[in-house]
């Protein structure tokens, strides 16, 4: 191939072209670097690099073109040879060249190491047989996907970053999923002892099962499933396929048998200017070992190809890689996590502050030294990551109750906006953009988010920073008078309110023909956890069809996807309606003998209805069709819809009652019952004005008087609990049940996603007033529009319980197998206090040592 010494460029060799070996390009194109080098890039897989921190999304329809970060297209025109599908196996570095699998051998005067890592496979007695797979590149993908096919359960070897990712991806093909995990913990590079157990607990209530402190010996062959996994104490697990995601080591070889010096556990040792021992070479992302450690996320490895294309285009120029945060934030199995700096509280003197919110699913907990942030572990909330990074990263001085900044109720913590952070702030660490460059982008010319993400790159890796990267431009744009994007994500150039009326006015009935017609992408694959959710609201508030329809289901949450609340132990609750709080004695009765029959646990709520714990999935249809086969209906607890009516008993029982409250709340459940909003929904009415039923801290509360009833709107008792404002007075039935009728469909045009009604009236430009001239005055003159809308809602009614029972496709997604009605028999319960939960292991053992001593018995007998 080419010789250095005939051209008057000097040659340069690019050995990889992953994510950081393709960052090095581009940084090497827009730093002027072609007109210096003659590039050739060589890569070891078919196709040109492509986007792995996403990797995941090619089982949920991202195709491999999705994923492409560009093209051998893109790259002969700007005139780098790219080498596809040909590794190079060889440096000669006294010749200056490499030799490649292909045979070619080429010079080079320089020489960039982007080579990465692989994945690390235990070194494990059978780990070679077929069905043990990696979960690496998008050619591992196509085999996990093709093993699947015939299969019931999967095993992922490694409870980390990677090895939840890869839980993930088997569990999206419907196998039955199980993580095996060396340490006593998940995430134990991550997160503390405390934080694993609450990430365990959220990831089993998901039907995954995690196996901890497990070393696997053997792989052998299977019995009821292809392979048997031996453990060195405890049951063997038979699975069909097994997933090594235990970590990666850096691909060192190469520079190994070049000569060129590596560390003692590995990796290719570079200074600060990514320089190897040999002079001619230069080393960066995963395969390289800075000052002792090797870097697994994609930001430090795009930090370290931005050193090294200064280092051979300005060589003069003072640039260093000086390490990097390995803070990160993500979802695990729709589990939020967030690890920041020092984790584990190991720097001497270090203090700590945690909080445990089991209701809720969540810990946190603060690492402090001095008066500073050097530490937080985030499980199951990470709201405040943001923040809490910025006080780490910048060194901000913490309030004087630092416990305060993780407090479980109240405002929360003091969210530090763009201007309390400097411009030195990082913002996005995959690209190192900070809060400096932004500006200076914007200054530029970057005129909306778009804009600065294309000129910055910042927000294009993991993602996590997209919050704190809007809010930045928003206050920036702002500034300097110029308009501020409300676009509710980065597919759709719209608000909520304006993506409703897209979706009335068009009549789309379809994620896919709404980011078709008016976002950005097509198919139903494409979209994001912001908008997804935000569609599926929209679609049930607009036209009222079931939930799990199949152009609906895969935009629903867990609860929507299985109507049922999911409870922190893995089981779910079954919630029947009981408007007002009325029932019958027959309906208590059957209450009773269904809480029996499947030993769940009851409860008495708030809302005055009777709630039933501790269903395992399977069990959820034969619960629901005793419970309609007596009359009841589905309570919607699990969506974002109309909850309950509270009622007092009123003028029937009551002798201060004047009004039948318990009627009026009757009918109103029964009339907004279904109802899709942009958040939950709590009604009461009140017989008198002694207010038993506590109505005026309802979204919707109505009191009655000796005229009429009093309405009562936009109130609520949850985290920042606000009494509702008095709107009308005197009202008789008709006007009443109007101006709900009005105001409800006034709400769910405008307001925000997942914002409540309370919310929603305190930003309304011009408040109450403005909201009585809507719905009263009918200012607007959409008042029997407004009607006409809720009517439609009303008589489209369905319970969505029934209507899966009578649909055998629905009724599929409550089996344990998706190929098979049996329950899954390793999934075993318990019961305390009369509540269900799942077994530990040890119970899991001691049952398993009972059953086997019964059946001895049995025999000898």
């Amino acid at each position: 191939m080419s010789n250095p010494h005939t051209s008057d460029r000097e040659k340069l060799i690019v050995i990889g072209n992953g994510m950081v070996g393709h960052c090095f390009v581009e940084k090497l194109i827009e730093a002027d670097g072609l007109s210096r080098f003659d590039v050739t890039v060589f890569g070891e897989e078919p196709r040109a690099a492509y986007d792995r921190v996403h990797l995941s999304e090619y089982f949920s329809g991202k195709s491999a073109e999705d994923l492409a970060l560009t093209s051998a297209d893109d790259y002969r025109a700007q005139g780098i040879d790219l080498h596809l599908d040909d590794p190079v196996i060889e440096i000669d570095s006294e010749a200056r060249e490499v030799v490649t699998g292909n045979g070619h051998r080429c010079g080079y005067n320089r020489l960039v190491l982007a080579t990465g890592s692989y994945a690390f496979v235990p070194p494990i007695e059978g780990r070679d047989r077929d069905g043990c797979l990696v979960y690496r590149t998008i050619e591992d993908l196509d085999a996990i996907r093709a093993h699947a096919e015939n299969g019931r359960r999967g095993v992922v070897v490694g409870g980390g970053l990677l090895g939840l990712e890869a839980a993930n991806a088997l569990k999206n093909l419907g196998l039955e999923t199980h993580v095996v995990e060396f340490a006593s913990q998940l995430m134990p590079a991550q997160l503390d002892a405390a934080g694993g157990d609450m990430l365990r607990r959220q990831i089993e209530a998901l039907d995954v099962q995690v196996h901890t402190g497990k070393a696997t010996q053997l792989i052998d062959v299977g019995e009821s499933h292809q392979l048997r996994m031996t453990f060195a104490e405890g049951e063997p697990l038979e699975t069909d396929l097994v997933l090594f995601s235990a970590g990666i080591r850096p691909r060192d070889q190469l520079a190994r048998e070049a000569g060129i010096a590596v560390g003692e556990r590995g990796g290719i040792v570079v200074d600060d200017q990514c320089r190897t021992s040999d002079p001619a070479i230069l080393a960066i992302g995963e395969c390289a070992l800075w000052n002792g450690q090797v870097f697994g996320l994609v930001g430090p490895g795009y930090a370290m190809a931005d050193v090294a294309v200064k280092q051979l285009t300005r060589p003069d120029e003072t640039a260093a890689f000086t390490g990097a945060d390995m803070s990160t934030k993500l979802k695990l199995l729709g589990v939020e996590v967030g690890s920041i700096g020092d984790a584990h509280a190991r720097t001497p003197g270090a203090q700590t502050y945690a909080s445990i919110n089991e209701p809720d699913a969540t810990y946190k907990r603060l690492v402090v030294l001095e008066d500073k942030l050097i530490g937080a572990v985030l499980v199951g909330d990470t709201a405040d990551y943001d923040t809490l990074l910025q006080y780490a990263l910048n060194g901000l001085d913490l309030p004087e109750h630092p416990e305060s900044l993780i407090a479980p109720a109240g405002d929360g913590p003091p969210v530090l906006g763009p201007d309390a952070l400097p411009e030195t702030a990082t913002i996005c660490s995959c690209h190192n953009v900070t809060k400096g460059g932004i500006i200076e982008a914007i200054d530029g010319g970057c005129a909306n988010l778009g804009d600065i993400k294309g000129t910055t790159k910042a927000s294009t890796g993991c993602g996590g920073c997209a919050a704190l990267l809007k809010s930045t431009v928003d206050c920036e744009l702002a500034k300097r008078g110029m308009e501020v994007n409300t676009d509710i994500c980065e597919h759709f150039p719209h608000t909520r309110a304006e993506l409703y009326h897209l979706v009335r006015v068009g009549g789309i009935r379809s994620f896919g023909e709404l980011l078709e017609r008016h976002g950005r992408g097509h198919g139903q694959s494409l979209g994001c956890e912001i908008c997804k959710p935000a569609a599926a609201s929209i679609f049930a508030s607009v036209w009222n069809e079931h939930v799990l329809e199949p152009m609906h289901q895969p935009l629903q949450d867990t609860n929507d996807t299985y109507l049922a609340n999911m409870q922190k132990d893995g089981s779910y609750s079954i919630v029947p309606r009981v408007p007002a709080g009325e029932i019958t004695a027959e309906k208590l009765i059957v209450l009773g003998h269904v809480a029996q029959k499947y030993g769940l646990y009851t409860k008495i709520t708030g809302g005055q209805r009777i709630d039933l714990f501790g269903a395992r999935k399977e069990q959820l249809p034969p619960i629901w069709e005793e419970l309609i086969a007596a009359g009841f209906e589905t309570g919607h607890a699990y969506g974002k819809s109309v909850r309950t009516v509270k009622s007092c008993v009123g003028s029937t029982w009551c002798r201060y009652g004047v009004q039948d409250s318990v009627g009026m709340a009757i009918h109103i459940e029964n009339r907004y019952k279904g109802l899709r909003s942009p958040h939950k929904l709590k009604f009461a009415v009140s017989g008198c004005t002694r207010e038993c039923a506590e109505a005026q801290s309802k979204d919707i509360g109505v009191i009655a008087t000796e005229n009429g009833w009093n309405l009562y709107v936009c109130g609520n008792g949850g985290m920042k609990p606000r009494h509702a404002d008095l709107f009308a007075t005197d009202l008789d039935d008709e006007h009443l049940i109007r101006y709900i009728d009005r105001l409800l469909m006034f709400y769910i045009k405008t307001a925000d996603r997942l914002q409540r009604t309370s919310v929603w009236l305190e930003n309304l430009e011009g408040g109450l007033d403005y909201l009585r001239e809507v719905v009263i005055d009918d200012r607007l003159g959409i008042g029997a529009e407004l009607e006409t809308q809720m009517q439609a809602v009303v008589d489209s009614y369905q319970c969505e319980w029934k209507s899966t029972l009578d649909d055998p496709e629905k009724l599929k997604r409550f089996r344990s197998f998706v190929n098979s009605d049996a329950p899954d028999d390793n999934v075993l319960f318990v019961e305390e206090r009369g509540q269900v939960r799942p077994a530990t292991a040890d119970e899991k053992r001691e049952r398993a040592g009972h059953e086997t001593l019964a059946h001895t018995m049995a025999e000898e007998a």
